[in-house]
């Protein structure tokens, strides 16, 4: 059975206009099959009709010369004798009055005959006669008031076995003729229909490779068409969101590793460039170790985003409802008992048109901050406003330095480095920088006091 399965399998069509071809081919012998039977079956009954309508016509030509009317039963001569006469039996009840000259008492119709008249009622019957010649018979009975007589015509059904085999053959031709063209056409309509999706596949192809921000859109196309179009230009977005995102990543990377690789030659240069003391040299390398550690920072946070965006493809692009994911980051912040957290929001769903990971990579250094310094309490608050979403993020702790308000989203740079908090100065600069590679900003307001009031301003999903 698996053996039979794979043998039709390999024989089956590779190419979608093969097989619509060979379901057409199959679907329309099937019905051709039922009509040929149909139509073949009608026409012999037809046929034998109009044979039976023959002998019951000869039969009645003949009865008008049987006289019933007096005690015996007669046959009257006619000028047309030898013409009736023909094929033609006459019985007196069961008794043979009359035969054709050619027929003998042996042979196959002369015993229909005889079986017919027997009968009491009018019949007719078909027999082989020799030659293997089919022969119809009829039976006609002429009451009289004494006597009764039977009169049974035959007719040779060879004529109309050739007529019903000839259209047999014809329709068998016919038949053939229509698969043929049924098979020419079905390939030539569905090869015609199909080289649309052939072309707009090919496009999507070319497209794809170059990041093209053509798409093939909804209108002026059946439905059919119009659904795959719409399915192709979603993964066309896809393709280019994530050409894109592969470049930020190389151009993220290769502009935070910049400044720490730079320290790390500077150091590793000015230690060469003398003999220098084991305090001097000891200075270097934790110069060079704290660079490196940044540079390792780096690659970990771009890269966690990344991987996060790999493995929730769905996520880029899309939408994201902001409040339950600022619940969420406010559970995973480690705050003093001291500090409390709130968040105010208009309606109860804010979706903004970035991805979750994103949305987070955004927010968490902000909330991170705020928890860290403030000094009772951190109020995050959410709203829409035309065609975006802005969050505040505000804190009551003692601000950001007027000295360093320029380096505050600068990679690497630290307000105080000996606060005793771990940190490279790298999450606002990657919090603006992944703002806004989707269209939106993080900025700081100088004007707020007491504390910091930063905000995230966001498309609007």
């Amino acid at each position: 059975m698996n053996r039979a399965s794979r043998v039709l399998r390999r024989l089956a069509p590779r190419t979608l206009r093969g097989r619509l071809s060979l379901v057409a081919l199959t679907t329309a012998a099937l019905l051709m099959t039922v009509l040929t039977v149909v139509f073949n079956a009608v026409m012999d009954r037809h046929l034998q009709h109009q044979a039976d309508d023959e002998l019951r016509n000869r039969a009645a030509a003949v009865a008008t010369t049987v006289d019933t009317t007096g005690p015996r039963v007669r046959v009257l001569e006619t000028v047309n004798d030898r013409l009736l006469d023909a094929n033609v039996w006459i019985y007196a009840g069961t008794r043979l009055l009359e035969r054709p000259p050619s027929a003998t008492a042996g042979d196959p119709p002369a015993q229909a005959a005889d079986r017919l008249a027997a009968q009491p009622r009018d019949a007719c019957a078909t027999v082989q006669a020799h030659g293997h010649r089919p022969v119809r018979l009829c039976a006609q009975r002429v009451p009289g008031r004494r006597a009764t007589a039977t009169v049974v015509t035959a007719l040779d059904l060879t004529p109309y076995r050739s007529s019903a085999g000839t259209l047999l053959a014809g329709s068998l031709v016919l038949d053939a003729v229509m698969l043929g063209c049924t098979y020419v056409l079905t390939r030539l309509a569905v090869g015609r229909a199909l080289r649309p999706v052939r072309t707009m596949t090919d496009q999507a192809t070319q497209w794809s490779a170059v990041g093209s921000d053509e798409r093939f859109g909804t209108e002026d196309h059946p439905a059919e068409l119009a659904r795959l179009g719409a399915s192709l230009d979603a993964l066309l977005d896809r393709i280019r969101t994530v050409l894109r995102h592969e470049q930020q990543l190389t151009g993220e990377l290769s502009h935070e590793l910049r400044t720490p690789l730079t320290r790390i030659v500077m150091e590793l240069d000015w230690w060469r460039a003398r003999p220098r003391t084991d305090a001097e040299t000891r200075a270097a390398q934790e110069v060079i170790a704290n660079a490196a550690q940044s540079m390792r920072t780096i690659c970990d946070t771009l890269l966690h985003d990344a991987r996060d965006n790999t493995l929730n493809p769905a996520t880029v692009p899309g939408t994201t409802d902001v409040l339950p994911v600022l619940d969420r980051l406010l559970q995973r912040l480690d705050t003093p008992d001291r500090v409390k957290t709130a968040v105010e929001a208009q309606t109860p769903v804010l979706e903004a048109g970035v991805a979750p990971a994103p949305l987070e990579r955004i927010l968490s250094p902000l909330l991170t901050n705020a928890a860290r310094y403030a000094h009772s309490r951190v109020t995050v608050s959410a709203r829409r406003v035309p065609g975006a979403v802005r969050i505040g993020v505000v804190d009551d702790g003692p601000g950001v330095p007027e000295t360093f308000r320029d380096e505050l989203f600068q990679p690497g740079r630290r307000a105080d480095p000996g606060d005793g908090h771990d940190g490279a100065g790298l999450g606002l600069p990657l919090a603006r920088r992944l703002a806004r590679a989707v269209g939106g900003e993080v900025s700081y307001d100088p004007r707020h006091t007491p504390g910091a009031r930063f905000t995230v301003t966001l498309p609007a999903g």
